[in-house]
Order: structure tokens, then C-alpha cells, then sequence
């Protein structure tokens, strides 16, 4: 007989609140909300997108990251610019100040995610790394 697991959803789900709130006042200290630096990690991977791609990218309504855009742009982390091809379009692109800071930020939680991570021995960190960035980029088909 196997014995059951919990579902991985069970797993990560305290992970993620953890991970959150240790993130937070990182965030805070760099004066970049959550979002804020979601954006900044999408348009660093990608440089320029349109908002609506963005949007769509990182699972969010258009309508919800206007203000966050407009913060990050107050802030010269970003900057947008109307798409020649089609006036209602505006592109997003990030800053070389937006990427330091994104990379500040980045730092710093990874700093944190190392208290962590060292709960594990070297090894299973490794593999649990290489595992958790294989499934993260996976997307999973629904039951017909």
C-alpha cells in the first residue's frame, strides 16, 4: 500500500505565505510594492512589452496594474511609450534604474531565502532549486 502525500498545493501554500511576509519588508525598505516588483521582474526578462501583454504575462487585470505602472513610472523604474502601429497600445519598458533596483531587491530577498534554504543539506538544496525552477516554468493541462 503507498502511503498518500499531501498535495503539492498543501505543501507550498505555507511556503509561499513564509516566503511572502519575509519578502515584504524587504519590498517595503526598497519602496516597491509586491506588484511593483513583479512588473520589474517581467520587463527585466523581457525589456519592452505592451501593458495589455504585461498584464496577460503576469496574471493580472489590465485595469488593476495602471496604478502601479504609474507609480513605477513616477519613480523613472519604467517607462511607457505609445505604440506608433496603434494609438490605444502603450509599451513598457524598464529603466537601468528600475533594473538596479529590481536587482537590489532581488539581492536582498535572496538573502533571506538562504536562512531557509539552509535548513536543507547542500545537495538537496541544489536539487530542490533545479526541481522547484523545472516545475515553476511548467504548465500543467487540465483533466478533460
Amino acid at each position: 500500500m503507498q502511503l498518500m502525500r499531501r498535495d503539492l498545493a498543501a505543501m507550498i501554500a505555507p511556503l509561499q505565505r513564509a516566503l511572502i511576509a519575509a519578502e515584504l519588508p524587504v519590498l517595503k525598505e526598497h519602496g516597491v510594492s509586491m506588484w511593483g516588483y513583479v512588473v520589474l521582474n517581467a520587463l527585466d526578462g523581457e525589456p519592452v512589452r505592451t501593458q495589455a501583454a504585461l498584464a496577460e504575462f503576469i496574471g493580472a487585470d489590465k485595469s488593476r496594474i495602471i496604478g502601479v505602472l504609474d507609480g513605477l513610472e513616477d519613480e523613472g523604474l519604467l517607462e511607457r511609450t505609445k505604440d506608433p502601429a496603434d494609438r490605444r497600445a502603450r509599451f513598457v519598458a524598464i529603466t537601468e534604474e528600475g533594473r538596479r533596483r529590481k536587482r537590489a531587491i532581488q539581492s536582498d530577498i535572496q538573502r533571506t531565502e538562504e536562512r531557509l534554504l539552509t535548513k536543507l543539506p547542500k545537495e538537496d538544496r541544489e536539487a530542490f532549486l533545479r526541481a522547484l525552477d523545472v516545475l515553476s516554468a511548467t504548465e500543467i493541462e487540465q483533466p478533460r
